[in-house]
């Protein structure tokens, strides 16, 4: 299938309906993804990414269906990911010779990948490629997200193509940011930046910082994953800009496990009492063994603090917890403060393994946290709901 986006630039990519599962098992697709590829079509034609591994011989097969292969001048690829690549050995058995267009780091991961010695043409920053009367332009994006990362810009049409910026894992078959569900869109856009750019904030806001300065025109941003941005492109430009500033909401987000209830028990109590003192303060509750993590990693990142509670089990605490937290260490969330709490029958260490761990993260925790022995009692439910007021007070 071939769309266009504009003038004689067209999609070329692939939906994946069925994707539920992406980077192995990391990150959840519960909408699909796209793998967007683009064919510039102008005195010299050039094609900007391929599509995922599994996809590559229907993508070839499909391409040369809408120009001769041998047609192509060019193949940019701007990220080296598998996700991004995939196709292009199959596509470069069909025409050799073809350059490559790629980054230093680019290089070395795709020879990593592929193993294959093929035309690449290294580009940097503010390298140009005429197409005729267009030019691409090239801006390397290292750690956005990979080391090998760039984007490239086409004069004259004013598109910025920006590879994993700016995207969303979100199949559509309306491909454009004003045809969908603007709700659905920018929750899947949140929690893409949330679990995969929040660790590179300070290079994303460098970059898009950058981008600006050179004064170019944008007209259109077409993303490597999800919908295109034809219709007021800046304005997730502009969301990326806050997000990447220690974002938060008025939200305090509690995530436990439970082993029998008591933990929940807990958790419940300590919201009502954060409630009861603050009731404008969103409170979200989740327990994470029967949650989606990368949804729960969105709503860390919304949240201007966190309570996290486990039971103590062999000394330690909850492996849902513990994968978890590992997570969230590498994010490396700014800004945000956190509690503990947890239940316990013998020896007790939960609250303090929580306690160090998020600060290990970067996470402020404000005081030692609340341990309950045994199930709670009338009295211990109480004390749970007074935390909870604490709480409130000292996470604002």
């Amino acid at each position: 299938m071939k769309v266009k986006v504009k003038n004689n630039v067209h999609w070329v990519g692939k939906i994946d309906w069925e994707l539920r599962k992406f980077h192995g098992n990391e990150y959840s697709t519960r909408r699909g993804s796209t793998y967007n590829s683009y064919l510039i079509d102008e005195n010299k034609t050039a094609l900007v990414d391929t599509v995922w591994a599994p996809f590559a011989k229907e993508y070839v097969s499909n391409l040369a269906r809408e120009i001769d292969l041998k047609k192509i001048d060019f193949v940019v690829a701007n990220h080296a990911e598998i996700d991004h690549s995939g196709a292009l050995p199959e596509l470069l058995e069909r025409i050799p010779d073809t350059p490559v267009y790629c980054t230093a780091n680019g290089v070395k991961s795709l020879t990593g990948h592929y193993h294959r010695e093929w035309n690449f043409q290294v580009v940097k920053t503010g390298d140009r490629l005429s197409l005729g009367s267009k030019e691409l332009i090239f801006i390397e994006a290292p750690m956005l997200h990979w080391p090998d990362s760039m984007f490239c810009y086409l004069t004259g049409d004013n598109i910025l193509f920006s590879n994993d910026a700016f995207g969303q894992h979100y199949a559509s078959e309306y491909l454009f940011n004003d045809l969908v569900d603007q709700n659905e869109l920018f929750s899947e856009c949140l929690k893409y930046y949330a679990n995969i750019l929040t660790p590179f904030s300070s290079l994303v806001e460098k970059k898009i910082q950058e981008f600006l300065s050179l004064g170019l025109p944008l007209d259109i941003i077409c993303t490597s994953h999800g919908v295109i941005w034809r219709k007021d492109p800046a304005q997730i430009v502009e969301q990326y800009l806050k997000w990447a500033k220690s974002y938060q909401e008025n939200q305090i987000t509690i995530v436990y496990d439970t082993m029998w209830n008591s933990t929940r028990v807990m958790a419940e109590r300590i919201a009502e009492g954060i409630r009861r003192t603050d009731p404008d303060v969103h409170v979200k509750l989740f327990n994470i063994a029967g949650s989606d993590k990368n949804d729960v990693v969105a709503e860390v990142f919304k949240s201007k603090a966190v309570v996290f509670g486990s039971p103590t089990i062999n000394r330690g605490i909850l492996t849902s917890l513990a994968g978890l937290l590992e997570e969230i260490k590498g994010l490396s969330f700014k800004d945000k403060k956190a509690a503990v709490f947890g239940s316990y029958g013998w020896s007790g260490e939960s609250t303090r393994i929580l306690a160090e761990s998020l600060q290990q993260a970067g996470f402020t925790v404000v005081d030692d946290g609340l341990k309950m022995l045994w199930n709670p009692s009338e009295q211990s439910i109480e004390e749970c709901v007074s935390y909870g007021q604490k709480l409130a007070k000292e996470l604002s």
